[in-house]
C-alpha cells in the first residue's frame, strides 16, 4: 500500500502529469521537454528525478542529457491509473499546448543534437 500511495503522490503535481503526457509518444531528452513545458532544465530535472524514484519512468544518459521513457508498469493498479490518464490528460488545453510545442521544437531539431 505504501508503495503505491508513493507512486500516486508523482502524480499529485500539474507538471507531472503533463510529463506523462508527452512521454506517451516515446522516449524524450530533458532538452525537449524544456521546450514543450516551457521551463528551465532545472525544474524539468527535478520533477522527472520526482517521476523515475516512484516508478514511472525510466531514464538513459547520453553525453550531457538523459533520455526519459515511461517505465514497463507491471502493477495492475497503475497500469489502469496510465490508461485512464492516457485517455483523460489528452483532453486538457494545457496538454494539447503541450504537445504542439513538442512538435514544432522536433521538426526543427537536429537528430540526437541537444543543445
Amino acid at each position: 500500500m505504501e508503495k503505491l500511495a508513493e507512486c500516486l503522490k508523482a502524480l499529485s503535481d500539474p507538471t507531472r502529469l503533463r510529463i506523462i503526457r508527452l512521454l506517451e509518444n516515446g522516449e524524450l531528452c530533458v532538452c525537449d521537454l524544456m521546450e514543450a513545458l516551457d521551463l528551465p532544465q532545472s525544474k524539468v530535472s527535478r520533477h522527472m528525478s520526482f517521476l523515475k524514484n516512484s516508478g514511472w519512468v525510466v531514464g538513459t544518459r547520453k553525453g550531457k542529457w538523459v533520455y526519459y521513457r515511461l517505465a514497463e508498469i507491471e502493477d495492475p493498479v497503475q497500469s489502469r491509473v496510465l490508461d485512464v490518464l492516457h485517455d483523460e490528460l489528452q483532453k486538457f488545453p494545457q496538454a494539447v499546448e503541450d504537445f504542439q510545442r513538442l512538435n514544432c521544437f522536433l521538426k526543427t531539431k537536429k537528430a540526437d543534437s541537444c543543445q
